[in-house]
Parts: C-alpha cells; structure tokens; sequence
C-alpha cells in the first residue's frame, strides 16, 4: 500500500500547536513574492498557469493573492472550474507558508465553494498560517470577488509538512532538477539513500 495513510489527516491545530513565527529571510510585508518555482502551474509566468500574484500582509505571515479568471480557467459555460479555484488556493496557501518555513508539501487541502465566480472577475484571496506544530503548518484563507471586501466565492483550510530538499531530489524528473542546477549523481545519490 505504500504511502497510503489509513487515518485521515486533520487540519484542526491541535491544542498544543504553536503560533507562527515570521521567518527572518522571508520578503517584508508589503512585498511581492517570487513563484515557488518558474514552470508551477499556479504562480508561474507560462501557459496553462493561473499566474496567481501575491504579496507579504502587514502583520509578515499572511499573504493577499490575486487571480484573475481567463476563459481559459472555466469549467461550465462562463464559471470558474472548481478545480482551479483549489489550485489557486492551493498556491496561495503555500505562499503564506513560506512566511514560516522554506519548503513544504501539502498533505491536505479542503475547500469549500460559496459562490460561482464568472469568468471575466478577478479574485483576491487572503491567506494566513494559522499555527504550527513541529514539520506541520496549518493555513487557511478565503477567496473574495472584486476585492479584498467583496462576496466570498469560497474558503479553504490545508495542511502542508515541511520538507528538505531531499524530498524533491527524490520525487522530482531528473531533467527539471538537472535544469535548476542538481548534478546526476546528488539526484541518485539521493534516491539510492534510505
């Protein structure tokens, strides 16, 4: 069964979770964020990207996103596809981890849609780590149209756990991880380790 978890995984802070600490090489509040990586199909600058653009909140942990829906993202005729609208959660959420922590994967995201949002609209979502408790960081956010006080189109909660960069030299292509720099054997070597 391999990876297969056989209990859910929460994305309820337990009690003793810590709050979020600011990262010190994290951008300043009122920054843009760079992409988490140049070819991610939610922040990145190519095609069939959701080119979701975010920058630092005020307080250093949270993070304001913007989409702006294409016909290109719609699933019924003239609505954003629900999928999309997970996946521009899904990297704005990751965004604001990245105000605690380097890196991390998501192990759970929930979403819960409102609204539909017409193709045409631009979203803002406001996304904040809410606590963390050793590798694991719990986020949430909400996703508004028009603007920062406009109608919620849907909210979302997600988990992600902190990983090194092990973990993507384990799991990633080799030619992506030889084009940002790895050597072959730091890749095998990797994935030859326990």
């Amino acid at each position: 069964m391999g990876n297969v978890w056989r209990v859910p995984i929460s994305i309820d802070p337990p009690a003793d979770a810590e709050p979020p600490q600011r990262n010190p090489k994290a951008p300043a509040p009122g920054e843009r964020t760079t992409s988490h990586y140049e070819g991610c199909r939610g922040c990145g600058d190519v095609p069939g990207s959701l080119r979701v653009r975010s920058w630092v909140g005020d307080d250093g942990i949270s993070v304001v996103s913007r989409f702006d829906v294409l016909d290109e993202h719609q699933g019924a005729p003239g609505l954003l596809h629900g999928g999309m609208l997970m996946t521009a959660f899904d990297d704005a959420l990751g965004t604001a981890y990245t105000q605690v922590t380097r890196s991390a994967v998501t192990a759970r995201l929930e979403t819960d849609f409102r609204r539909p949002v017409p193709v045409g609209t631009t979203l803002w979502l406001r996304s904040r780590v809410d606590a963390k408790v050793g590798r694991k960081i719990y986020v949430s956010g909400s996703a508004h149209l028009g603007g920062l006080d406009g109608e919620v189109a849907g909210t979302a909660r997600a988990l992600f756990l902190k990983v090194g960069v092990e973990h993507f030299l384990r799991h990633g292509r080799p030619e992506d991880l030889e084009a940002l720099g790895a050597s072959r054997e730091v890749i095998e070597a990797a994935r030859a380790a326990p």
